[in-house]
């Protein structure tokens, strides 16, 4: 105390507190005491909040609400184990791109994604091999070899039409008719170097038009037709923007459109390309060294059971798992015969391809 009232210290604010303080602890010893007891018991509560907290969350990289019904299935997961898992609105790329970002300190638990961009990141030493219940029923191509990613569920690429919002004109029905003069500036899909569902939709563009998966010729010069044509390219799920009408043209999966109709009440038709489309899985992993491992573990058993399974279903998306859907769910897609004009394809070699597409579509779509 005096080597406080002897200095300069006393000048400032920290100064006078410490005199005060000092000063009770002299005249009120008691009252003093009490209050060093209340404020290490909220130390010791708010510590103990912390690590509950922790204890009851899971990271979840890409787990848009609107995408895929996943706002549902983290609900029902919830329900279940009392763990929360906090919504996440990055794509597939920006997800594998934040996970090798944060290597070296990971913040999450989970990473979902399209197909390809899981194999990649199985190649980074990003992730941690877990092997899930009822794994035995996903198909030995739909899941990573060592587990580092498997497929949950699968879409169909299709049109995503807003009949609103077209001002008239007809329902397109093919690849060729998004070329139209009648459509300009109504078609729109994922910027394809970053979300999966882009990229796939500009495959699915590309088998349907004579291309391979070795040979992108007819799809990049669709594609450069199509931006001449008005196409944009969200970099974020514009969900919202399809059904207030905003994007007349969304070319993205099935299940998002069959939502939009059903749940939204939107004037949506879903259209499968009359030139063919493909089908397209997402994949789940554990993030290696994830702050919540345990709780992802059980986050991963849920998307793969009964209840996770129905809720994806739910949603309209595909689940891995045969004989989860409802029938009355079932009803609301299109026939069996427009399904059949799309087709699985080699995954490994759409990753495979992905890096190059994705130079010639900077190259030869955007710059020109």
């Amino acid at each position: 105390e005096d080597a406080i009232r002897n200095s300069k210290f006393k000048k400032n604010l920290g100064g006078v507190l410490i005199m005060f303080i000092l000063k009770k602890i002299k005249t009120k010893p008691i009252l003093f005491m009490l209050l060093l007891i209340a404020v290490f018991t909220t130390i010791v509560s708010g510590c103990s909040l912390g690590t509950d907290t922790t204890e009851k969350v899971v990271i979840a990289y890409n787990s848009p609400p609107e995408w895929a019904n996943w706002k549902a299935v983290h609900k029902a997961f919830e329900e279940e184990t009392g763990i929360r898992v906090p919504p996440d609105n990055k794509n597939s790329g920006q997800t594998v791109s934040a996970l090798v970002a944060e290597k070296a300190n990971p913040q999450a638990d989970t990473a979902y994604y399209g197909i390809t961009f899981g194999v990649k990141a199985a190649e980074m030493g990003i992730l941690e091999s877990f092997k899930p219940q009822h794994a035995e029923e996903i198909p030995s191509e739909l899941h990573c070899p060592d587990w580092k990613w498997f497929t949950i569920h699968m879409g169909t690429v299709a049109f995503l039409v807003n009949k609103d919002a077209l001002n008239g004109v007809p329902v397109p029905r093919s690849w060729q008719d998004l070329l139209k003069p009648e459509y300009e500036g109504m078609v729109a899909f994922l910027d394809p170097t970053s979300a999966f569902v882009g990229y796939a939709a500009c495959t699915a563009a590309n088998l349907a038009l004579g291309g391979s998966l070795d040979n992108w010729d007819s799809g990049i010069e669709y594609l450069h037709k199509l931006h001449a044509n008005g196409a944009h390219y969200p970099k974020q799920t514009s969900y919202a923007l399809v059904v207030k009408g905003e994007i007349p043209i969304m070319i993205g999966y099935d299940f998002n459109g069959y939502r939009m109709k059903y749940e939204d009440g939107a004037n949506v038709e879903v259209v499968i390309p009359e030139e063919g489309s493909i089908i397209v899985p997402y994949v789940i992993s554990l993030v290696k060294n994830g702050p919540n491992p345990e709780n992802a573990k059980l986050f991963l058993d849920f998307v793969m059971s009964d209840k996770g399974q129905a809720a994806f279903a739910d949603g309209f998306v595909r689940p891995i798992r045969e004989g989860v859907m409802k029938p009355e769910t079932a009803a609301k897609f299109l026939p069996a015969s427009d399904y059949e004009r799309a087709k699985p394809i080699d995954y490994a070699k759409m990753a495979t391809a992905q890096e190059a597409f994705a130079e010639r579509w900077l190259k030869e779509v955007i710059t020109n």
